[in-house]
Order: C-alpha cells, then structure tokens, then sequence
C-alpha cells in the first residue's frame, strides 16, 4: 500500500541516510549582497562553522517564440554554510530558500529542535512575506547486507506498491535491470510528494573512490506544501509533512522488515 496507518515506529536499524527541510521564500537581495552577521551571532553556538560560497545560477532565456531568443547568464547566488561543531548538521542560506540537513538523524523531534532557533532568528531579522514552499525530504537507503537479510528478495521486504513487476512476471530479481517507480501524489488540499523507490548501486562520488557493489533499495520522499505558507504556520507545515511522510514510509515496509530493522 502506498500509505500505511501503523503506529510510528522507532528502528533501532533505521535506513534513514539524509533528511533535508526546506523554506523557500521571495528573493530577499540583501541576502545575496550583505553578509549575514546578525544572523550567524544568532546561531553562532550551534553552528559555529561558516563557509561563504557562489553558485552558478540557472541562465535565463529571453525572446522566446521570437527570431532572436537569447540565453542570459545570471549572477551567481550566494550561499551561506553554517555547520554544526561535529559536522553533523548543515545550516543553507539563501537569498530565495533557508534548508537544515543532516546525514545522522536522530529522529524529529531531535531535527525539529535543529531547526526552531535558526528558523526564529531567519524569520525576525529577515522579516520574509510568507514562505512559497515548505520541504521535507527523507532519503532511506536499505541494505540487505546491514540488516543480515541477504539472500532476501525485495518482494519480501517492500510493499507490492512498489515491486509489483517483480512479482508478477516470475523473473528471478537479478534479471531486472532496472525496476524503479516514480510517483507524485496529492496528499491533501496543500501538499503533495514526490516518491522515487527502487533497487540500485550508490556510486561513491570521490575520484578513485572504492565502488559498493551491493544493491540496494532507495526510498527517496520529498514532501512539500505549496502556497502562501505565512510564516507562523512554518513549523505546523512541517509537522503535518512529517506525519504524511510516516504514513508514506510504513506503507513501503512488509513486516519482515520491520522485524529486522529492530523496532524499538
């Protein structure tokens, strides 16, 4: 099933491998032009590392339908890292968007707190009109290898929403090549996802890094909530994003699998 009514779940084993939120707001250029001091001694104690970084943004392309269209260079964007001592957590700011990540979660109430003070301190000094899109993404990665499940079919271990092929055809799983689905789903009157689940290879990005030769599973859930989000009911949006996302994420699991990830 796609969405499951399972009581939300704590795993000892969970397969959570990044969790990224995102605010998107109008364009603020001071944001791009003027360093953000106040901001940082804000937040300063709990991301004491700061970076300062340009992005190329996207051309713009201009006369179209016309004789002559042209392709505009834009000026980069600047982007503002704060990092956690341990590295842990990374603060993004933006003239357009403010994101909290982490490649460690531990859970949301944990990365809720991450995200309470700097998002106060975003809000008072930077006084945005009202958020455009609120984002939350969930990117699970499951190994059959970590949960001693090798051997294991994908069929035993994810919902048929998603492995239906797989079981259908009476092909051995190591004859498909590829068997990913892709969905967007309306999950009521202000917010959808946008689900990508599928066995594959994770590539190591670094130059002559080793490669992992295991498959396995991804589960990538990005959930947002479109619309003039004013700026108090921020932390409500992504609450109800959460509880949309349990729902999503239990509703890919079989319970051989909640077994082996150890609920706690």
């Amino acid at each position: 099933m796609l969405f499951s009514d399972h009581p939300r779940t704590h795993y000892r084993n969970a397969p959570v491998h990044e969790v990224i939120c995102q605010l998107r707001f109008p364009t603020i250029l001071t944001i791009n032009t003027v360093e953000p001091a106040d901001f940082q001694e804000a937040i300063r104690d709990d991301f004491p590392q700061y970076v300062r970084r340009q992005d190329n943004a996207a051309p713009r392309i201009t006369g179209l339908g016309g004789p002559n269209p042209k392709v505009e260079q834009q000026p980069p964007i600047t982007n503002y890292h704060f990092l956690s001592a341990d590295g842990h957590w990374k603060l993004n700011l933006t003239r357009d968007f403010i994101a909290l990540s982490t490649l460690t979660y531990p859970g949301w109430e944990e990365f809720a707190r991450h995200l309470d003070k700097p998002l106060a301190s975003f809000i008072k000094i930077y006084q945005p009109a009202y958020f455009q899109r609120v984002g939350l993404r969930y990117v699970n990665i499951l190994s059959r290898k970590r949960l001693d499940l090798e051997g294991t079919d994908w069929t035993e271990l994810i919902a048929p929403s998603y492995t239906a092929p797989m079981r259908e055809s009476g092909l051995p799983e190591e004859n498909f090549l590829s068997c990913a689905c892709d969905l967007t789903v309306k999950l009521d009157s202000s917010c959808q996802a946008k689900i990508h689940a599928g066995p594959g290879r994770i590539k190591a990005q670094a130059p002559n890094a080793p490669q992992d030769p295991e498959v396995k599973y991804i589960l990538d859930m990005d959930l947002s909530m479109g619309g003039n989000v004013p700026c108090t009911l921020s932390a409500g949006g992504l609450e109800t994003l959460h509880g949309h996302a349990t729902r999503i994420f239990e509703g890919a699991l079989t319970d051989t699998l909640r077994q082996a990830m150890d609920p706690v």
